[in-house]
């Protein structure tokens, strides 16, 4: 790329380059530099923040920015620093080198969510730097760990540290505001809610034998057909007040009509499909099994993980069929469970959300999303905040946005980059 980098993607490339990769259980690189580079940004705007471990180079940083208007209550704008893991051998870039190619910037955490981080950084500084400050108080934070449920991030900040938090009612965060493509019309979506998380183990065992032996009892044998019961489960469409109004606006952009299911209307989606997907069910899916350790032995025990969504509420009755689909020899383990938020379309943030949009994109529309997965504002509910999706990006409609996150090759454009960081930059002087 000629000449030199817009800062966002700047900020964003330099975060990339930090290797933050969570593995999740506690195994992880340290989060501590890209905090540290994170915290210097911060001080350059003449802020105090500050730096916290809730274990050795687990670190989170949190910063005050005072607003126009301290009487009214604080809004937390956050972001994390870690990613999941990327395998260079299935690359066409080094995950971690930050590369610019094609208007994009690539990259593990390109769009989960070094870009947001980015964002932040950039319109704090645009407001800072030009002597404005922000409607009101701003809770700036960056937390470790979002990767592995928060346990070290945000939880640990809510739990450790709830006066950083203190006057603060609302959030916005990471995965809601970008855009999608409906047979021609923009439209953004807005995450107003976010289904339950439920990681679970499951536990086989049998006789450990030599593998030329006739053993029924065969820990590997109960756990693969409790793991195929599970991972092919068909779970039944349900439609709350989000996903409701959400496919009322889809099939208004498509000019569809109202004979179409609900799945039938979001396979025409196009690529947005992949996200809205499991937006309407509870999803239940097999992500790591562990078992044995040599070719001619039977072993006494099988491990698998599932990561499950239930919808808000409904994670009791989710985990008993979870547990009639395991089977009686198979045990079911809770690793991580977090809540399930649901967000009224409506109330002055969304209404400045849905403006600070219109203002840079009039053409588009803008619809509330129910994510099927989590963020940090999981954590933040217990304090009483409630939490959006608000990293906005104007993408082209060609580019498979969902297939980014934890993706291969995961990439954002660039210009999709400086249009997020001024749509932030209007938010946060107007709302």
């Amino acid at each position: 790329m000629d000449g030199p980098l817009e800062d966002t993607a700047r900020i964003a490339r330099d975060l990339i380059r930090f290797d933050t990769t969570n593995w999740g259980g506690g195994r992880a690189n340290p989060e501590a530099p890209a905090a540290e580079y994170v915290e210097a940004e911060l001080r350059s705007l003449g802020l105090a923040p500050r730096m916290i471990d809730a274990a050795p180079g687990r670190t989170s940083v949190v910063a005050r920015v005072e607003g126009a208007d301290p009487s009214r209550p604080a809004l937390v704008v956050h972001g994390h620093l870690d990613v999941v893991p990327a395998d260079p051998s299935n690359w066409s870039v080094d995950p971690f080198a930050g590369e610019i190619r094609d208007g994009m910037l690539w990259g593990r955490g390109a769009v989960d969510m070094k870009d947001m981080d980015a964002m932040i950084l950039t319109a704090l500084g645009d407001i800072l730097r030009s002597g404005r400050r922000p409607a009101r108080d701003l809770v700036v934070t960056f937390f470790a760990d979002e990767e592995n449920g928060g346990v070290f991030g945000s939880h640990h900040l809510v739990r450790e540290h709830p006066e950083l938090f203190a006057g603060a009612t609302e959030a916005i965060s990471e995965v809601g505001g970008y855009s999608v493509d409906l047979a021609g019309q923009r439209a953004y979506l807005l995450q107003t809610g976010e289904k339950a998380l439920l990681w679970v183990r499951l536990v086989a065992r049998g006789v450990a034998a030599h593998g030329s032996r006739v053993i029924r009892d065969n820990a590997i044998t109960k756990l693969a057909e409790a793991v195929a019961r599970i991972g092919r489960h068909e779970w039944p469409i349900q439609l709350g007040p989000t996903t409701t109004a959400m496919l009322d606006g889809v099939r208004r952009a498509l000019g569809a009509g109202d004979d179409l299911d609900p799945v039938e209307l979001i396979e025409r989606t196009g690529v947005a499909a992949g996200f809205l997907r499991s937006t309407v069910r509870t999803t239940s899916n097999p992500t790591l099994l562990q078992a044995g350790y040599k070719h001619n032995v039977i072993p006494d025990r099988a491990e698998a993980l599932v990561d499950i969504r239930p919808f808000a509420g409904e994670e009791e009755a989710t985990l008993e069929l979870v547990r009639e689909l395991a089977g009686p020899e198979v045990e079911v383990e809770i690793v991580h469970h977090d809540v399930g938020l649901e967000t009224p379309f409506a109330g002055d943030l969304v209404t400045h959300m849905v403006d600070a949009l219109a203002r840079h994109d009039p053409d588009a529309v803008v619809l509330p999303y129910l994510l099927s997965g989590g963020t940090d504002n999981k954590a933040l509910n217990l304090l009483g905040i409630t939490g959006y999706g608000f990293a906005p990006l104007r993408l082209g409609p060609d580019l498979d946005f969902p297939a980014m996150f934890h993706g291969v090759d995961e990439r954002v454009p660039l210009d999709a980059l400086a249009f997020g960081r001024a749509v932030l930059t209007d938010l946060l002087l107007d709302a």
